[in-house]
């Protein structure tokens, strides 16, 4: 058992109206691990409800659900989560070259609007299926998530710069062994962000970071990006944290909201961060119009 905080002290300054979750994961009853996966998330099971108390705190209007790892190529329990969420909800899933036209569309109506790419232990697509998994997402205007050690990014840059759909390059980047902002791998990140189909996302940094709290080896990168391209951040929780296994490790989501963000360059680069980059990325209609 672990207890999962969901409601303190708000972020400060206050998210602004619109906002979106762009990372975060949940899980209902019924939809166990599958082989291959990591196990779930420690008990009580960070459903709907627990999160709609996390909205509540925080300030988030609009949310992405993503695939977790647990349920590897299994889309039901991400199908019965969009359900449960309603409108303001959409999904990120699992697919490859075997999933069919139909199966894609149905995603499609249940609020799926991107696929995953997670090219590390545990994940159930991964960058051999990359361009696969891009043919499909850009035939449905789909777009994609894509992760893995970014220490390995030069070794990827031909695929990545070849890929049609609009995606973003999850959880800090994940070096994971640490990177210079002035050096190569961020020069290629820098270069590769300014086409017109690429993100950066600002999410999980403990799960990369070497220097622990207030990660100042993340925070370094996060800032040079967030400059250089204010229109290509966004930003996601990262709940319920599935790292994560006890409750006196488990992180106030405020106070990391309040670090992460902290490290955009101005009030207008927050805004884009949090309603007007989501919006494009994910192809959200507008918040009036939710």
């Amino acid at each position: 058992m672990i207890e999962r905080t969901l409601t303190g002290r708000p972020p400060e300054p206050r998210l602004p109206t619109g906002t979106v979750d762009a990372q975060m994961h949940m899980y209902l009853p019924g939809y166990p691990s599958l082989p291959g996966g990591p196990p779930l998330p420690v008990e009580p099971l960070p459903d709907a409800a627990a999160y709609r108390q996390v909205m509540d705190w925080l300030g988030i209007d609009r949310v992405i659900i993503t695939q977790g790892n647990a349920h590897q190529k299994d889309n039901a329990n991400l199908r019965a989560c969009l359900a449960e969420m309603g409108d303001v909800a959409r999904g990120v899933t699992v697919i490859d070259e075997t999933t069919s036209d139909a199966d894609i569309g149905a995603l499609s109506d249940a609020g799926v609007v991107g696929a995953r790419i997670m090219d590390l232990p545990g994940g159930a697509v991964g960058l051999d299926a990359l361009e696969a998994v891009d043919a499909r997402a850009h035939a449905a205007d789909w777009m994609i998530a894509v992760q893995f050690d970014g220490n390995r990014l030069l070794d990827h840059l031909p695929r990545l710069a070849r890929i049609r759909s609009r995606w973003v390059l999850d959880h800090h980047g994940k070096f994971f062994a640490g990177v210079d902002p002035d050096g190569p791998e961020i020069a290629a990140l820098l270069k590769m962000i300014d086409r017109d189909n690429v993100w950066f996302k600002f999410a999980g940094v403990y799960e990369s970071s070497r220097d622990g709290w207030p990660y100042g080896d993340v925070a370094a990168v996060s800032r040079k990006i967030a400059a250089h391209a204010p229109e290509r951040i966004v930003w996601g929780s990262n709940w319920p944290h599935n790292m994560i296994r006890k409750t006196e490790d488990y992180p106030d989501d405020a106070r990391l909201a309040d670090l992460v963000l902290g490290w955009l360059p101005a009030e207008r680069a927050r805004h884009l961060a949090l309603v007007e980059n989501p919006e494009r990325l994910f192809k959200l209609p507008a918040f009036a119009a939710v």
